[in-house]
């Protein structure tokens, strides 16, 4: 058995915690052996939760913390003054070397700002991205970044393209992965300032395998395997990616429901349809990791459900054998 993948998880964040946060990390240690669990919270409230389970008690310790970082609180301000709350206590876990990875569905805000200043950034990182795994026709592509920095510059982006081809590459096993920029033409004229000073830097680099400008229109179809843009426009597509998959499912089972010949038709082709439309499910792609830290930082939704959760702790595993740490640090050191 490899050694042990240890994942600190904030019971506390979230819109559902901490009932999904452990019923996720009861299902995670279930489904692999090389994994231990770290429940960050309050620890009588953990425990309770933990007693309807049957794990192994190997697997699952709870840390407790007294104090909760709240959705709506200054980041900046919270991480400084709630020192027990359960973000603050699980990202010095993975500072003091007692975690390899952070995962929670709590602040974004106080999320990003510990990863930054309690993980820390890999040495010549300029920023950490975040970089999730979207649905496409083709299979999935890394977004980056979609929620970290809404002003970054031309060499945050060329960077962000090195660390999403490492993280494709090992962790979607993508030889040579295909890398565009976010724009409004296919043309390399067109788009703003910063995308028409990244676009020739991109397009100037030995190490990534760029193609070019993507439409909005075109990530769905998979036309590239890395999809780089500053934080702003990627959130914007995730969002609006994420609303147009939940309305499509929501108009097909209408659709399907709407006579007895649909309703026929939709027994026939139920077992098919459940499987095309879970590849759309974002609930499998685990959540979005700051790519460019020392450790692993795993923010997942507000709203996440055990599934998410689940697979956002079962990312870490893969993460960490894979070493993508090291070699994000190794192919920076390089180009520094």
């Amino acid at each position: 058995m490899s050694e042990l993948v240890r994942v600190a998880v904030d019971a506390m964040g979230g819109d559902n915690a901490p009932f999904v946060t452990v019923k996720g990390a009861v299902d995670a240690v279930s489904e692999s052996d090389n994994l231990k669990v770290f429940l960050v919270g309050q620890k009588e409230v953990v425990e309770k939760e933990l007693s309807a389970y049957q794990y192994d008690k190997d697997k699952i310790e709870v840390v407790d913390a007294t104090e909760i970082i709240e959705m709506a609180e200054p980041p900046v301000m919270a991480i400084r003054k709630k020192k027990d709350s359960s973000i603050v206590k699980a990202m010095y876990m993975v500072n003091h070397g007692e975690a390899d990875a952070y995962v929670s569905a709590g602040s974004t805000g106080a999320t990003l700002v510990g990863g930054q200043v309690i993980v820390g950034r890999l040495k010549g990182v300029d920023r950490a991205p975040l970089a999730p795994l979207i649905p496409t026709e083709k299979g999935k592509s890394l977004l980056i970044d979609c929620g970290a920095n809404v002003d970054a510059r031309s060499n945050h982006l060329v960077q962000f393209a090195k660390m999403g081809t490492v993280y494709m590459e090992n962790i979607m096993g993508i030889k040579n992965p295909t890398v565009a920029i976010v724009n409004i033409g296919a043309e390399e004229e067109k788009g703003n300032a910063l995308v028409k000073e990244t676009f020739p830097l991109l397009k100037n680099c030995p190490d990534i395998n760029f193609i070019g400008s993507i439409e909005a229109r075109d990530i769905p179809a998979g036309f590239a395997d890395v999809i780089v843009c500053e934080a702003f426009t990627g959130n914007v597509i995730l969002k609006m990616y994420e609303g147009v998959a939940k309305s499509l499912m929501h108009v097909i089972k209408k659709s399907l429901m709407s006579s007895l010949k649909t309703k026929i038709g939709a027994l026939l082709i139920k077992d098919d349809l459940k499987k095309t439309l879970s590849n759309y499910s974002m609930d499998q792609y685990g959540g979005a990791p700051m790519l460019g830290l020392k450790g692993l930082v795993v923010k997942t939704h507000g709203s996440a459900n055990a599934v998410e959760v689940k697979n956002s702790i079962l990312q870490c595993v893969t993460f960490t054998e894979q070493k993508i740490s090291e070699k994000i640090s190794a192919k920076i050191s390089q180009e520094n």
